[in-house]
C-alpha cells in the first residue's frame, strides 16, 4: 500500500490576514485625510492663476479672496500670497503647511507651494 504524502499548505495565516488588513485600513485612513488637502491645493492653484489677472497687489489679493470664498479655501488668504512682477507679467506665489494628526504625538506634515503660470 502506497502512502500519499500531503502537499504543503499554502496561503496566509489568520495573524497574517489581520496584519495585512490593519495595514490596509491605516493606509486608507491616512489617504482619506490627505486627499482633501490635495483637492484644496488644486483649488488654491486655480485661484492663484485667476489672481494673476490683477494689475496691482491689492487687486490680485482681492481676486484671490473672492475665488477663495467661492471655492471654500481655508488654508490661506489673500494676505498670505506673494505678488511680484517678472518683466511685464504679474506672478502670484504661495506656500503653506497642513498638519494631520495620526496618533499620540505623531503628525503628518504636508508642505504645499506653487506659483501662477
Amino acid at each position: 500500500m502506497a502512502v500519499q504524502r500531503k502537499s504543503k499548505q499554502r496561503g496566509i495565516s489568520f495573524i497574517g490576514l489581520v496584519f495585512v488588513g490593519s495595514l490596509l485600513a491605516m493606509t486608507g485612513v491616512v489617504a482619506a485625510q490627505v486627499f482633501p488637502t490635495f483637492l484644496e491645493y488644486q483649488s488654491i492653484t486655480r485661484a492663484v492663476n485667476k489672481a494673476r489677472e490683477g494689475q496691482t497687489v491689492a487687486e490680485a489679493r482681492m481676486i484671490f479672496d473672492k475665488v477663495a470664498q467661492v471655492d471654500d479655501i481655508k488654508s490661506i488668504s489673500g494676505k498670505d500670497i506673494e505678488v511680484t512682477k517678472e518683466g511685464d507679467k504679474v506672478v502670484v506665489s504661495f506656500a503653506y503647511e497642513r498638519e494631520i494628526h495620526l496618533a499620540g504625538p505623531a503628525y503628518l506634515t504636508l508642505k504645499y507651494a506653487g506659483r501662477s503660470k
